[in-house]
């Protein structure tokens, strides 16, 4: 693990969580218990500082950042998709963050909010409880809340990456070649 301390911040990684060898966890960085941390993550509190809840996964090649003093939280069993992006905002419980997708400086996404793949939410932009966003920028599809099959599908998924972060820790479940 690429686990770095800056100017006297250490970051602090829960129990139960994996973290790839190719991920940067730097500096004021807080990662909960029993999350995924794919390869090629950055979470980079030099600036600001990174709350990460339990549960959470974050697929390769996520970036998560904060604005210089501020902070980027995100609560329990948030999903980030590959790719995606976070710049100093706040995530709420469940939330969903597709593949490719941006959240920009002092977005609020408030508990079960789902932005699509490939979509921008610009700064200070809002979205309620289950809010859908999509599209660049993202506006307001829907309502997850309304879906019973799609939130059960997200659970599914959310169970299988905390299922993925515990198979990831077994001692010679991963085992370098070169």
């Amino acid at each position: 693990m690429a686990i770095w301390k800056f100017e006297g911040k250490i970051p602090q990684i829960g129990v139960g969580t994996y973290v790839a060898d190719s991920a940067v966890v730097l500096g004021g960085v807080v990662i909960g218990n029993n999350c995924y941390i794919g390869p090629g993550a950055v979470i980079r509190g030099d600036y600001g500082s990174i709350e990460i809840g339990n549960g959470c996964s974050i697929q390769e090649n996520v970036v998560i950042h904060a604005r210089p003093d501020d902070i980027t939280v995100l609560g329990n069993d948030v999903t980030v998709g590959h790719k995606a992006m976070i710049h100093n905002a706040i995530i709420g419980d469940n939330a969903v963050i597709g593949m490719s997708s941006t959240v920009s400086d002092f977005v609020v996404m408030e508990e079960w909010a789902v932005l699509g793949e490939g979509a921008l939410a610009k700064k200070n932009f809002k979205f309620e409880k289950g809010e859908i966003g999509v599209g660049v920028p993202c506006k307001i599809i829907g309502n997850i809340l309304d879906k019973p099959a799609a939130k059960e599908e997200l659970l599914n998924y959310k169970k299988k990456y905390r299922e993925m972060a515990r198979r990831y820790l077994v001692e010679g479940a991963i085992e370098r070649l070169d």
